[in-house]
């Protein structure tokens, strides 16, 4: 839902965190892609102080060359000692068109995560990233082990009444900007399956990116309609994508604040170090319904 709650100005977030996506680093330093990603960072730095966490929901790279994730390591290297800690899932761009095995591991040791898919508690709330099992070119496949672990997962929170944050980069079919059948980038194989074990604990709140779509466009949130978990689009850093079905120029992500009663999820636009208006959006807690 649009945000519908004047938040107090004395009041403090449980936690902030922030979601970024699709920063396609190449091997070229002066890249725009490189030099939007250099921005993003050197923003949040700036503005957040109080932040606990950048959630990366992939596509980190724009090739999954060792060259790039060399060069994100360079630009993290810049601004690592003002930030907290990045954590990563893949997109399709970093494990995609090579051999798997080689491609996943490649992915894990530039980034330091564990597993195709991991969880983390920060500050007594979950963190969880789901990833693809085979290196498609464009969607996601989860196995069985995998959806069942999220399940679990899920299980394990203290609450019902307290979010989880969940990370995926591609999204599922018809939920937000983007993920229409006629735009086609949509992307989870198993996406019924996703859609059973999310439909079981509407706690969750899911980020996704590969669509790129702007934060100004329309269905960039997908309250879940009384069925699922709320759901986000969370842009793009590198570049940005249109209704128009065009490729515009910026760079965008998302500021997430954590309230005793609400989530407020807020658009950032890294290019000229503004909110975006239009993507201001709140999730109440507890769910109901």
């Amino acid at each position: 839902m649009k945000d519908d709650r004047r938040i107090k100005q004395t009041e403090s977030p449980l936690l902030a965190f922030h979601v970024i996506t699709d920063t396609h680093v190449t091997d070229d330093p002066e890249h725009e892609h490189n030099r939007n990603f250099d921005r993003a960072l050197r923003d949040i730095a700036a503005n957040r102080t109080d932040s606990c966490g950048i959630m990366h929901v992939g596509d980190v790279t724009d090739r999954g060359f060792p060259e790039e994730y060399a060069e994100l390591r360079r630009i993290w290297d810049k601004h690592k000692d003002r930030l907290p800690e990045l954590l990563f899932t893949m997109g399709n761009h970093d494990v995609a068109q090579g051999v798997w095995p080689d491609r996943l591991a490649r992915f894990l040791t530039a980034t330091d995560m564990t597993g195709p898919y991991h969880d983390h508690w920060i500050r007594g709330f979950h963190f969880i990233f789901l990833g693809t099992e085979q290196g498609l070119d464009l969607f996601c496949d989860l196995s069985e082990e995998q959806l069942a672990w999220l399940d679990a997962k899920l299980g394990e929170e203290a609450s019902p009444d307290r979010p989880a944050f969940v990370f995926l980069h591609q999204p599922l079919k018809d939920t937000v900007a983007g993920s229409s059948e006629a735009q086609n980038w949509f992307g989870v194989t198993q996406d019924a399956e996703l859609k059973a074990v999310l439909a079981k604990h509407r706690h969750a709140i899911l980020f996704t990116g590969h669509t790129h779509w702007e934060l100004d466009a329309p269905h960039n949130f997908h309250d879940g309609a009384g069925r699922l978990p709320a759901m986000f689009n969370a842009s793009s850093v590198a570049y940005l994508w249109t209704d128009e079905d065009e490729r515009k120029d910026g760079s965008q992500g998302y500021c997430v604040e954590v309230y005793e009663d609400r989530v407020l999820v807020r658009g950032r636009d890294f290019t000229t170090g503004s909110w975006v208006e239009g993507a201001q959006f709140q999730v109440n807690f507890p769910v109901l319904g």
